[in-house]
C-alpha cells in the first residue's frame, strides 16, 4: 500500500479479531511510533503493549478505577471487559520532560503522532485499530496504576487486531471549510 493511499483512506476499525500483530509486523508498528516528530530528541513517550494476561491486567485497572470513582454497578461490571475488544491494546503515554524550547503540549503532540504512526503501520500490514480515550485516559487511578507522573499525559489506548470487516468509506470533506490560504 502506498503512503498516500494509506493516509487518504485512514479509518478506525472498532471490530478487531485475532490475530494481533506479532513478530516483524509488531516491530514495524513499534518502530513507526519511534519515528514521530520529536523536537530536541526528547523521546517523550512510553508505550505499554497489553496482550493476553496484560489485557486482563489493564481491565482490572479499569475496574479499580470504576469502583474508586463510584461508577454504577453496570459500569464496574463492564470495565474489565473493555480491553478485550481487541487482541492487543497499546497504551500511549506522553512522558513530559522539562525543556526550555519544547513545551508540554508539543511533547503530547509528539506522543500522539506516535499513535497515528502505529495505526498507519498496522493498516499497511493488513491489521487495523481504534484509538480510544474516554474517562479512563483521564483517571488518576489508571495513571497511577501505569506508573505515570502528574506531568505525564495518557494520550490514548490503541486497540489493534485484524479487522472483522471492511470499514465504510468516509466521505470526502471540502478542504475550503478547514483551510485558508495566506499569500
Amino acid at each position: 500500500m502506498d503512503a498516500l493511499t494509506l493516509l487518504l483512506n485512514r479509518s478506525s476499525q472498532p471490530r478487531l479479531n485475532e490475530p494481533a500483530p506479532s513478530g516483524d509486523a509488531l516491530e514495524n508498528i513499534m518502530q513507526a511510533a519511534l519515528r514521530a516528530p520529536d523536537h530536541a530528541c526528547l523521546t517523550p513517550w512510553r508505550f505499554v503493549v497489553c496482550q493476553g494476561k496484560g489485557l486482563n491486567k489493564l481491565g482490572s485497572l479499569f475496574e479499580t478505577s470504576a469502583i474508586e470513582n463510584d461508577k454504577s454497578q453496570k459500569e464496574i461490571d463492564r470495565a474489565p471487559q473493555l480491553p478485550l475488544r481487541a487482541p492487543m491494546v497499546i497504551v500511549a503515554i506522553a512522558q513530559y520532560k522539562e525543556h526550555e524550547k519544547v513545551p508540554r503540549v508539543e511533547q503530547i503532540a509528539s506522543a500522539s503522532c506516535g499513535v497515528m504512526a502505529m495505526q498507519m503501520a498496522a493498516v499497511a500490514q493488513g491489521f487495523n485499530g481504534m484509538w480510544r480515550t474516554g474517562s479512563y485516559a483521564q483517571c488518576p487511578v489508571v495513571k497511577s496504576g501505569l506508573g505515570m507522573s502528574e506531568e505525564d499525559e495518557l494520550v490514548g489506548f490503541l486497540y489493534l487486531g485484524t479487522p472483522a470487516f471492511e470499514p465504510a468509506r468516509k466521505p470526502e470533506r471540502d478542504t475550503t471549510a478547514f483551510f485558508e490560504h495566506w499569500s
